[in-house]
């Protein structure tokens, strides 16, 4: 049986790993191993000069084995292949995140992080994000055909796969488009704002993004703003 690895950035108690144990339960035995909470935009990092710790975790998916830590989602994957599975995955799955990855935004994405960690260490990867709203509708309609198609496919070494999955309603969704390209483009184009004059010269700053929906032709940005399911590869240096 195929042995399955999931983590994801958001923490493990997040509706959207949830949801994708439960569905990649019909591929394989299921394995979570999560950070213990939110550890958005932690890029590919690990933890070198302090402890990780691992507890058993109650998961309201039947049969998922789980466990939460204290590390990053690079952490997550490592810990969970080398310590935790009696043996190690034949597939990594990080997800699905709350807001899209795509464009930079993946050079910053924990969860594009983990499933890098995952190829690291020699193991198929796919990250999976959806749009930040509460409509789950086009996720829910596509998750498996697009896990069926995935499943067993084989990226490079230093490449996932990277699909994100559109906010909007199913009826505006237009399908799937494949083999996207990652834009060079941004969502949010980002200043900061001072928010208080510090002692001895410095400065508080809050950062601000302003949304974007410029993006290149045939890429995943692209794919996402006009309602599609994009699927891609992704490598670790863009």
């Amino acid at each position: 049986m195929r042995r399955i690895l999931i983590t994801n950035d958001d923490g493990i108690a997040a509706d959207g790993l949830i949801r994708l144990a439960a569905a990649a339960q019909k591929y394989g035995e299921v394995w979570v191993v999560a950070p213990d909470s939110q550890r958005s935009a932690a890029s590919h990092s690990i933890t070198l000069h302090t402890y990780i710790d691992v507890f058993p975790h109650d998961f309201p998916v039947e049969g998922v084995h789980a466990f939460s830590c204290s590390g990053t989602p690079g952490d997550c994957v490592r810990v969970g292949s080398l310590n935790i599975m009696p043996q190690k995955p034949d597939l990594v799955l990080s997800g699905i995140n709350y807001g899209y990855n795509v464009a930079s935004d993946i050079q910053y994405s924990a969860t594009a992080g983990g499933a890098f960690e995952g190829s690291f260490q020699g193991y198929p990867s796919i990250a999976l994000s959806e749009q930040a709203c509460p409509c789950h509708e086009v996720t829910d309609a596509y998750l498996d055909a697009v896990l069926a198609e995935l499943i067993g496919l084989h990226p490079a070494e230093g490449e996932i796969l990277n699909v994100n999955f559109p906010g909007c309603k199913l009826a505006e969704c237009k399908g799937i488009l494949r083999n996207r390209k990652v834009s060079r483009g941004m969502f949010y184009r980002d200043h900061y704002n001072v928010q208080a004059q510090l002692p001895n010269g410095g400065l508080r700053l809050m950062v601000e993004g302003d949304y974007n929906e410029d993006a290149e032709p045939d890429t995943d940005f692209r794919a996402v703003v006009e309602n599609f399911v994009s699927i891609g590869i992704a490598a670790n240096i863009q």
